[in-house]
């Protein structure tokens, strides 16, 4: 029997949602995407980065042997813009977990060093799949896994990274006049994963919890109005499959990806993940739950690619700047030994900071991390916030530059670990756990984010809305 793409108790409620989503966003929207009239160039890419033999894989701790087999291979795109003043920027995407500081700046200097492009104009952002690859160099790997097998992770990644510049460079090469226009739908599967329990803040479900349920699509298509490729994303852990799976897939991303390329023949589809680290997939745990999701998730972005979407325009500009998140201060000796003997993911930063303590040495007090706005004309906002991003930094960055005309998007250009915002921080639990082996971050760092983004969105000359 043939499962259908949205099951039929959620079709009321997709359509009501959207019909909202459409009537709150600002400006209006063409009635059909071929009215779109700024004329842009894209160039597009794509490379098979599936491995080719077993692997450390990325994401649970709790894996103790390499992969065993491909569920589904695992893909990097880049997609080329250029507007019609020649303003030029490039997105690349990928299958896999993310990169640290290290590998993504390696990745970007390959980027610079085939196109020419400075750092402002490129935006790196990763899926997230917990059932990818590790992504390291050797020398940095913390993973616990065999040495034959930290060559091999570190082998692969330095094959990425160069592959990085190559796809760019080959995106370049494909510029091509196109039309972009863009709209939003609605992921009906993302779970907030913060359950409040007697001993505290676990990793569950939390029906009551905020989950950003946007699914933002961008449309590009021929002058002509044919289509050649579709960008979208949803805010949520690509961590429906977990540690007891060993075979290597793109999770729910890679599943929507590739049921909307089977679909819409010729066409290329890239996923941006949003701030979702406070959520994963309801159902997870099963292959049908990963299929059920991708399949959900593509039903969705078709509606929207086949509805009412708002032109994009030109022109281009960008804004990077590297921003210093404040670490709250180290505890004492006493707290920090008993804080190694608690969960994990607070001892895995406890250790390092004991040690550094145990040699005299002083401990950051302040990380830096990229952050990235894009402004295409007046039409569309792209936000790139850097780490694991929780829920809630959606309605701040919302309240402090507007709603409309706004997408946001996470675990972009790096992923030093987790993102807490201040309200996380009050309440505990994983999402705390902040940079891995360096330290906690301070409340006032979500101060810090959303300054950071609402100077640059000046900076590109967003316009001011509600």
């Amino acid at each position: 029997m043939t499962r259908p793409l949205v099951s039929t108790r959620w079709k009321p409620v997709l359509c009501w949602v959207s019909a909202l989503i459409c009537c709150l966003s600002p400006g209006r929207a063409t009635s059909s995407h071929a009215e779109a009239t700024e004329v842009w160039k894209v160039g597009l890419a794509r490379a098979d980065i599936t491995p080719e033999g077993p692997i450390w894989m990325a994401g649970y701790a709790s894996r103790n042997k390499p992969s065993e087999g491909v569920l589904m291979p695992l893909y990097a795109f880049a997609l080329a813009l250029e507007d019609g003043q020649g303003n030029r920027a490039v997105i690349v995407t990928a299958d896999v977990i993310d990169f640290d500081a290290a590998v993504a700046e390696a990745a970007c200097n390959a980027i610079t060093a085939k196109t020419g492009l400075p750092r402002a104009r490129i935006l790196l952002n990763w899926s997230h799949t917990h059932t990818g690859p590790v992504v390291d160099f050797a020398e940095r790997n913390g993973y616990s896994m065999p040495d034959e097998q930290k060559q091999i992770v570190d082998a692969y990644t330095r094959q990425l990274v160069a592959k990085y510049g190559e796809l760019a460079a080959a995106a370049m090469d494909d510029l091509r006049p196109a039309r972009l226009s863009w709209g939003v739908g609605v992921a009906v599967f993302p779970m907030n994963r913060r359950e409040f329990t007697d001993q505290g803040v676990r990793i569950g479900f939390n029906p009551r919890g905020y989950v950003d349920r946007s699914v933002p699509v961008l449309r590009i298509d021929q002058p002509d109005g044919g289509l050649r490729a579709v960008v979208f994303g949803t805010a949520c852990h690509n961590t429906t499959l977990t540690g007891q799976h060993y075979q290597i897939s793109g999770d729910y991303a890679g599943f929507a990806r590739a049921k909307l390329e089977q679909q819409l023949p010729g066409t290329q589809a890239l996923f941006m993940i949003g701030c979702g680290a406070d959520v994963n997939p309801h159902p997870r745990g099963e292959i049908e739950h990963v299929t059920q999701h991708g399949e959900t998730l593509a039903a969705e972005v078709l509606r929207v690619l086949n509805g009412a979407l708002r032109p994009v325009r030109g022109p281009l500009k960008t804004a990077f700047e590297t921003v210093d998140l404040p670490f709250a201060p180290v505890p004492g000796r006493t707290e920090l030994e008993a804080m190694t003997r608690g969960p994990e993911y607070i001892a895995s930063n406890a250790k390092p900071l004991l040690q550094r303590m145990d040699r005299n040495e002083p401990n950051a007090e302040k990380y830096p991390a990229p952050v990235a706005v894009w402004q295409f004309g007046e039409d569309l906002t792209l936000a790139a916030l850097p780490g694991e991003v929780v829920s809630d930094y959606v309605p701040l960055i919302e309240n402090a530059i507007g709603h409309g005309r706004l997408w946001i998007a996470g675990y972009s250009n790096e992923v030093f670990g987790y993102l807490p915002s201040a309200k996380v921080l009050r309440e505990g639990g994983y999402e705390t756990r902040g940079v891995y082996g360096v330290g906690f971050f301070a409340p006032e760092t979500e101060i810090v984010v959303v300054d950071a983004v609402r100077r640059l969105a000046e900076q590109v000359g967003r316009p001011k809305l509600p």
